[in-house]
């Protein structure tokens, strides 16, 4: 059994929790009362999680807690009356690899000619299903947050978008969502603010790799859809909330509203 299994039930350890902040200092930046909400959330998804090692690699402790811290942090806020997790409840397998994977892909266009071809995946979030990520991505997420990059929250905010189906760019929004009256109206809101941000950024890749123009902070990643460009820009928000303001301006609001930010946190 794994050590991960044989505490996951109790309190996390104070020297691993301080291990875990020390790699992470998008999480060590945290005020006092998020850091110990955190770690009692971490613990609880912990309980609720199973992972699983490929190419041998072993879930230590520390591999375990630091996907469990990550994955909580868009939760942070949202935890009201300890309901935070059920945006995590159609899952529980996480299969870590020990680097970036290349998937077999294969598709078929309008005419019905099929293409095959290959991705290579930092992560992957399947619908109803288990969360993939690489532990090498993972491990560098604390000196990667320069650049506003995190797979293990780009892979849960897809999770989160899942909530009411496929994901589309728009998660489920709470009842009043920025002062509206029912859910159409909330979703018309969300999309009023990020469509125009996504296109924005699209063009900005376009101009940057067919005409040489200024590269865009973000991963040109999230240019290949509004799903990507919601999980790109919240890696972002959360992991470099500084540079995003700069960057992105019109999303503060929004995603604010969204994670809760500055809500009461349980005792």
């Amino acid at each position: 059994m794994w050590g991960w299994l044989r505490w996951r039930a109790r309190a996390i350890p104070d020297a691993l929790w301080q291990r875990t902040l020390d790699r992470y200092p998008f999480l060590a930046s945290l005020s006092e009362p998020e850091r110990t909400h955190l770690r009692r959330l971490s613990g609880r998804f912990l309980a609720q999680k199973e992972f699983t090692g490929t190419e041998r690699l072993h879930i230590s402790d520390e591999i375990a807690l630091a996907i469990a811290a990550q994955a909580c942090l868009p939760l942070l806020h949202l935890d009201q009356r300890g309901r935070a997790l059920q945006w995590y409840s159609d899952f529980v397998g996480i299969v870590v690899h020990r680097r970036e994977v290349v998937a077999q892909r294969e598709t078929m266009d309008h005419a019905g000619v099929v293409h095959r071809y290959s991705e290579v995946l930092a992560g992957e979030a399947m619908h109803k299903g288990p969360v993939m990520l690489n532990w090498r991505d993972v491990a560098h997420a604390g000196t990667q947050a320069g650049h506003g990059y995190n797979v293990v929250i780009h892979e849960f905010v897809h999770k989160m978008d899942m909530q009411s189906g496929q994901a589309d760019g728009c998660p489920p929004l709470p009842p009043g969502f920025m002062g509206t009256r029912g859910a159409a109206a909330a979703r018309r809101v969300w999309l009023a603010t990020l469509q125009p941000a996504y296109q924005g950024f699209r063009e900005q890749v376009i101009m940057a790799e067919r005409f040489g123009g200024e590269p865009p902070w973000l991963n040109a990643y999230g240019a290949t859809s509004l799903v990507e460009f919601f999980a790109v820009t919240c890696e972002a928000y959360f992991v470099n909330r500084a540079r995003f303001e700069q960057e992105l301006p019109a999303l503060v609001p929004l995603y604010d509203a969204f994670f809760n930010r500055g809500g009461p946190l349980p005792a």
